[in-house]
């Protein structure tokens, strides 16, 4: 037995705030929305999937941000999608070259850290 892979990643968001979600998910990182399962919609929450990722929000009755925790997601372009995050008001630290990676750091709407990694 062996794990081969990472399905997807759930963060939290607060109850209602769905389309501050997809302003940030959709708008600013332009990963597509896919529709949650009939029997799970109720719940709130939205998925954001392409081909290679998957972030789902599940809404948290006593919502509090990961402020450590964090997904590392792969960009092609990092400078233009901090640029893209900084002009719709959300804060990205400057980029840091790790090893052969350039990374920084990004909020979503609700203060849940992102980290964006471009291989160099």
């Amino acid at each position: 037995m062996a794990i081969v892979g990472i399905d997807h990643v759930q963060l939290a968001m607060p109850l209602g705030e769905e389309t501050r979600a997809r302003a940030f998910y959709c708008g600013v990182l332009e990963l597509p929305e896919r529709t949650k399962p009939a029997e799970l919609a109720a719940r709130g929450g939205c998925w954001f999937e392409s081909d290679s990722v998957k972030i789902h929000l599940g809404v948290e009755q006593d919502f509090r941000a990961s402020a450590k925790a964090h997904p590392g997601l792969v960009v092609d372009d990092l400078d233009s999608l901090l640029t893209r995050c900084r002009e719709k008001g959300f804060h990205a630290t400057e980029p840091e070259l790790l090893e052969a990676t350039r990374r920084a750091f990004v909020k979503d709407p609700f203060g849940n850290r992102l980290e964006l990694m471009e291989r160099v």
